[in-house]
């Protein structure tokens, strides 16, 4: 198989649990094998996840929110404190 796609990786993780009997190591795999889970999950964690084998951090996917939270209150505080000069506004105006 040349190509693979997510269910493929998601057939091979789950495969692999029901081999072993618990999640699945990097390390119960060719290292072909986790590149190819890998280039569809990202980090080992989130590949368990998306193969429904692992539960979902949900303190990691709070503090991604927060964060994101945090930025756009930034940013809108930035432009309060900053505002651009008029002649730029004007160039624009005129565009």
């Amino acid at each position: 198989m040349d190509k693979w796609k997510k269910e493929d990786c998601v057939r091979c993780l789950r495969a692999k649990q029901e081999e072993v009997g618990r999640l699945p190591k990097k390390s119960d795999f060719d290292s072909e094998t986790v590149n190819r889970i890998k280039g569809w999950f990202g980090p080992w964690p989130r590949a368990l996840e998306a193969a429904g084998l692992k539960e979902p951090n949900r303190e990691r996917a709070e503090k991604r929110r927060e964060k994101r939270r945090r930025a756009i209150r930034n940013r809108i505080r930035y432009r309060r404190e900053h505002p651009r000069p008029k002649e730029n506004q004007e160039r624009k105006e005129e565009k």
